[in-house]
């Protein structure tokens, strides 16, 4: 959590940062998954926030940097996609950052099918966003 909040904060103006810290991470209607190796250490993370019965949003997806290029980001997201189905949601959407050190991400969600939407529940218009959705099957 701590490398991801310094990562956000590097690439990304504070008035547009979105990701929740630990403790809004830990409430109802949050689902949140960490990524362990066999050894029980963490190297990644992502979770679910329902927005409403049929529409939840991927919260703070993170792999640490010195892991990226296994295909745990893959990985995390197909979790991630199975667990909404699992849970009933029709449709899953997310915020990203427009900066370049977003780009990976952005093809990431994009290979998955994810495509650009307008704001949703509760975001503006920001420059700084970049807003995708993915209606799943």
């Amino acid at each position: 959590m701590e490398r991801h909040s310094t990562a956000m904060h590097a690439e990304t103006p504070p008035e547009s940062i979105h990701m929740l810290d630990a403790s809004a991470l830990a409430v109802p209607g949050i689902d949140f998954f960490v990524m362990r190796e066999s050894d029980g250490r963490a190297v990644g993370m992502g979770a679910l926030k329902r927005i409403s019965d049929d529409h939840a949003e991927i919260k703070s997806m993170h792999i640490l940097a010195e892991e990226r290029g296994r295909g745990l980001a893959q990985a995390m997201l197909d979790h991630l996609r199975t667990e909404a189905r699992a849970a009933g949601y029709g449709r899953l959407s997310l915020e990203t950052g427009s900066q370049p050190g977003f780009a990976p991400a952005r093809s990431l969600y994009a290979r998955a099918g994810f495509s650009e939407c307008a704001p949703f529940e509760g975001y503006l218009d920001d420059p700084s966003s970049v807003f995708m959705t993915l209606r799943l099957a």
